[in-house]
């Protein structure tokens, strides 16, 4: 699928000691586009990705041979205006009230029904299409432990991983209930062989905002709960053994259902490419002077 961006620059030959982890954070994660485009325009492909959420969904893409440009036109395409995204959901008809909801599960919307609206044709549709190996988690609900999903579907595999609890229904794969996996594991680092790679790792996950003393939404409350409990397992997980290169773009203001405002995060986050950019070439440079 697609054709990895190509500026003319040479191809660094420390490439393939770099993995990358694509962290949770819903429509946070547009941010990814930034850091994989100085990953494009550094000549460098990484030899391995993990993702959670929507970090799933964007490694998939760009371990398929998407380029960060090319995610970058997907994400604008699906979301770039309200007309856009509410065409798209136009789609489910004729049933769509069967397509956003279950049994005991009204006002919760499909994920995969979702997905299928909004990704192309051309999205790869499981693991082994894959250029790059891919690892993306999910929670087991019932079982209380993480999911590692790398063969096989990828399309479902992604649908379990993204599956927010309570906005979407959780997605069963091999009679394992699934929900979000950033809900585990939100910025999946660990999952890369640290032994073998530098490890780069992007987490989207930022942190409730709000005036000192004014009290949460209902629904703030219950989104900024789940943002603090994963940014503490982050914090427990850097400490025991961070990765070589951490990224945090600026995105706290923006919350996990964001996404008809993926043009103003795609801006306000622009920094990170620059970041991203010095970073790699730390990583590289270091790994030349050891080699």
């Amino acid at each position: 699928m697609g054709v990895p961006h190509n500026t003319g620059k040479a191809q660094m030959s420390h490439r393939q000691t770099v993995a990358l982890a694509l962290g949770g954070g819903g429509a946070r994660g547009i941010a990814h586009v930034h850091v994989l485009k100085a990953f494009d325009d550094l000549g460098i492909r990484p030899a391995a990705i993990s993702g959670s959420s929507i970090g799933a969904i964007v490694g998939a893409g760009y371990a398929s041979g998407m380029s960060g440009e090319q995610i970058e036109e997907l994400m604008l395409s699906a979301f770039g205006n309200r007309a856009a995204v509410f065409a798209s959901l136009w789609k489910l008809r004729p049933q769509p009230l069967r397509a956003f909801s279950g049994p005991g599960n009204f006002g919760q919307m499909d994920i995969e029904k979702v997905l299928d609206v909004f990704l192309p044709e051309t999205y790869p549709k499981s693991f082994e299409e894959l250029s790059i190996p891919l690892k993306i988690t999910g929670t087991d609900y019932y079982g209380n432990a993480l999911k590692v999903l790398e063969s096989g579907d990828l399309r479902k595999a992604v649908a379990a991983s993204a599956a927010i609890p309570v906005v979407f229904v959780p997605v069963v794969i091999d009679g394992c209930v699934l929900i979000d996996g950033g809900i585990n594991n939100p910025l999946p680092f660990d999952l890369l062989d640290a032994s073998r790679h530098r490890v780069v790792a992007v987490d989207v996950v930022g942190l409730p905002m709000g005036a000192p003393g004014k009290l949460p939404s209902r629904i703030d409350s219950a989104f900024g709960a789940s943002q603090l409990m994963m940014q503490s397992i982050t914090a427990l997980k850097l400490k025991s053994h961070p990765p070589d290169l951490f990224l945090r773009p600026k995105v706290d203001a923006y919350r996990v259902l964001d996404f008809l405002k993926a043009r103003e995060i795609l801006t306000e986050t622009a920094s990170i490419y620059d970041e991203t950019r010095r970073g790699l070439e730390r990583l590289l440079e270091a790994e030349a002077v050891a080699g």
